[in-house]
């Protein structure tokens, strides 16, 4: 398993504007940003391949900016406005017959044709945190967010699906934090601010989830569908991993290690693995087979999203726009930490031994006393 881990390659944006590529196999990690402009504006909200050949990878900034990054050349080729702040940050990208598709949390979706200036331009709601593409039919896309239900945008027309009251007749909030499309089937599964997983059929008359499921006690922010159908990875802001069933809504096992809230989850399109990062600034990769975990990488930043291949990280000879660092992984660090407290001085405070050699003494002095008074009753 470790040996075919090994021939991921995984992107990582973070919340300082850099671009990370980690390569397991050659223990590095590269950083990637334009030094002379690097700002919190240049914060990355959301990555995806801009080709089926995973040769360049989208970018999108907190700007409004979206950057086209070469996988082979190392090197950033293009960058387009495609908002401002005061639209929000980018929820979603997407690649539809060679046009851009952008969404932002204002909910204005556009859809950028090549070579045209003119745009289209959707309202989809106000308060979307997700916006996905469906990666067997690349012109249909799915959007939800705070009281923003699931749309699923066919050919530009949206179809809403609601949730129905609970057992008071009491309506039910909704807060769509992510979406997943599931394979071979038209279902859609997302999860939600209020740590609930739906599945949704779109075919179906009702436009209701046709299984609700609930895992802890914490909003879900980020789910991935691994390559073995019948199950869904999802993290919440506890950072708690878990794997559900789609079929029964049980929880069929959890993944250890996580510290920080999960912000990024992304699961290997043909290979038993899931990485994930978030606050705490480390990547991982966990085994969906053993959920052992295989591989733990401090970013230095806090994350917000990642980008698994399946080709190995291949820079060499590229012009490398930032650092070079190598990869730390658990237990590397142990040896060296070590060592740097054997060979430190014990130091201890005068005060507390002053108090303490005080102490001992006024201790000496009563005990007599008391075996004098015993000896007098």
């Amino acid at each position: 398993m470790a040996s075919k881990s090994q021939s991921c390659s995984i992107w990582v944006g973070s919340e300082t504007g850099i671009l990370k590529g980690v390569s397991l196999s050659k223990q590095q990690a590269f950083n990637f940003c334009e030094m002379s402009c690097l700002s919190r504006d240049q914060e990355v909200c959301v990555l995806e391949w801009g080709d089926p050949l995973e040769s360049e990878v989208l970018v999108g900034c907190a700007n409004g900016t979206v950057k086209a990054f070469s996988t082979e050349k190392g090197i950033f080729t293009e960058s387009k406005e495609c908002g401002d702040a005061t639209q929000g940050k980018f929820t979603g990208l997407a690649m539809m017959d060679g046009s851009l598709v952008t969404c932002a949390e204002s909910g204005i979706l556009k859809v950028w044709k090549e070579g045209c200036t003119d745009t289209i331009e959707i309202n989809v709601g106000n308060g979307v945190c997700r916006m996905r593409q469906n990666p067997s039919r690349r012109s249909q896309v799915a959007t939800g967010g705070k009281e923003n239900p699931l749309k699923v945008e066919r050919s530009i027309s949206p179809v809403s699906n609601m949730v129905k009251n609970d057992w008071l007749d009491l309506r039910v909030p909704v807060w769509v934090r992510d979406i997943g499309f599931i394979p071979d089937s038209d279902k859609i599964v997302t999860c939600t601010g209020y740590h609930q997983m739906r599945v949704y059929d779109p075919s179906s008359p009702q436009r209701r989830p046709v299984l609700e499921a609930e895992f802890g006690e914490y909003p879900l922010t980020a789910l991935s569908l691994p390559a073995s159908q019948g199950t869904v990875v999802v993290g919440n802001t506890h950072g708690q991993l878990a794997v559900l069933d789609l079929r029964k809504g049980l929880v069929r096992g959890c993944l250890k290690g996580l510290a920080g809230g999960v912000r990024g989850l992304q699961c290997h399109p043909t290979l038993p693995l899931v990485a994930s990062c978030g606050l705490d600034r480390f990547l991982r990769v966990h085994s969906l087979e053993d959920r052992s975990l295989l591989h733990k990488v401090y970013l230095k930043s806090r994350l917000n999203c990642v980008l698994l291949s399946s080709r190995n990280l291949e820079l060499s000879g590229a012009d490398l726009s930032g650092e070079v660092e190598e990869v730390k992984q658990e237990g590397e660090e142990d040896g060296e930490t070590d060592e740097v407290w054997d060979a430190m001085e014990t130091v201890t405070d005068k005060t507390n031994k002053r108090a303490t050699e005080k102490a001992a003494e006024e201790n000496a002095v009563k005990g007599p006393k008391k075996r004098r008074k015993v000896a007098k009753k």
